[in-house]
């Protein structure tokens, strides 16, 4: 076990990423109840929203879990011919594709990431991680206060370094390979598509906190490699979508299987910010003049009502199929199984190198 491991009295180098939307309170608790870090993805969540699920989360385990926000300002002024184009495009697409449902404007882009904070303290879960910017030495200094171990995504050693120089306690470094939104916030997201296993031990040397590798690695042979290259632990999240506990679309999770490596893609018309998942129609129609779109979150929440229209009509093809560059090895397994599996595939790779 590292010594990062037993930080966060966990038995195994092993973080369930924290994907927002489809991390139930049931898939983090039973991550931690076997050992690995159960991961809450909260960005979308408001705050009493926050509390709630902690609160189920510490009903289905005495064990560490974390919890991960993305850093957002507070207030957002977005342009509104944008947004105007925008909803005319998504209205028409779903009009063609039958799905009864329309754009509309929501009270807010987003919940306010303050008031998720203040959330996030009260909850007080052993980890805190933070995606798309880093949080001010203030809050790094309330969560040290109240024992909280503090994660920054990177993807790029720029990155890492300066999560190292804020305070951050460990460094969760996103390779290109990973699912779901890049975490980019000193570089744009195409200078930063950095392969994780040369990504990794850049990182390492650069900063003197320990480091997390995330991206692509979806068995304990992959764990093992990251280690290797200088992880004190491995992050999944595409290994873990297809488990019962998620709650990705049925559709999204049918389509896993069959997911082929070169289909996955940095999407940017579903949320406005880049994110890896699969090409598929929605992906089609819509990409072409992604640029003329309004950023995250705006689009992101004007795709909202398509996407839930989507899921309720099993149509994956309209969905935000994020994954993975190695989706098809998901396994269809309990969360409690899938980590026990990782971990003996772990020991197996350990033992065959001798």
């Amino acid at each position: 076990m590292s010594s990062f491991a037993r930080r966060l009295g966990i038995e195994h180098p092993l973080i369930q990423a924290p994907m927002a939307g489809s991390t139930s309170a049931a898939l983090v608790a039973a991550v931690s109840a076997a050992g690995g870090l159960g991961s809450l993805g909260a960005g979308y969540l408001e705050p009493q929203a926050i509390l709630d699920q902690a609160t189920q989360i510490r009903a289905g385990t005495s064990r560490p879990f974390a919890i991960n926000l993305f850093v957002l300002p507070d207030d957002l002024e977005p342009d509104m011919a944008a947004v105007a184009r925008a909803r005319e495009r998504l209205d028409a697409l779903m009009e063609r594709e039958g799905l009864d449902v329309r754009t509309t404007m929501p009270a807010r882009w987003a919940p306010r990431f303050s008031d998720q904070f203040a959330a996030l303290c009260e909850a007080r879960p052993a980890v805190a991680s933070f995606a798309f910017d880093l949080i001010s030495p203030t809050q790094v200094h309330e969560l040290k206060q109240r024992g909280i171990v503090v994660v920054g995504n990177a993807t790029s050693v720029a990155e890492a370094r300066a999560w190292a120089e804020l305070g951050a306690d460990a460094v969760c470094v996103q390779g290109a390979e990973a699912g779901g939104h890049r975490g980019s916030f000193l570089h744009a997201p195409e200078e930063s598509m950095i392969g994780l296993f040369a990504l990794l031990p850049l990182v390492a040397r650069a900063v003197e906190i320990p480091v997390i590798a995330a991206g692509g690695i979806m068995d304990g042979r992959g764990m093992l490699a990251a280690e290797v290259l200088g992880a004190s632990a491995s992050q999944l999240g595409t290994a873990f979508l297809a488990c019962p506990e998620s709650t990705a679309a049925a559709a999204w999770k049918r389509d896993l299987p069959n997911v082929e490596e070169h289909r996955v893609v940095t999407i940017r018309s579903f949320s406005g910010r880049a994110a890896r998942g699969l090409r598929n129609h929605y992906v089609a129609m819509m990409e072409p003049g992604v640029d003329a779109l309004p950023l995250y979150p705006v689009l992101n929440a004007l795709t909202a009502p398509l996407r839930r229209a989507a899921a309720q009509a099993g149509r994956g093809d309209l969905l935000s199929e994020w994954c993975g560059q190695a989706a098809a090895m998901a396994r269809n397994l309990p969360a409690g199984e899938l980590v026990a599996l990782l971990m003996d595939e772990y020991d197996s790779a350990a033992r065959a190198l001798g």
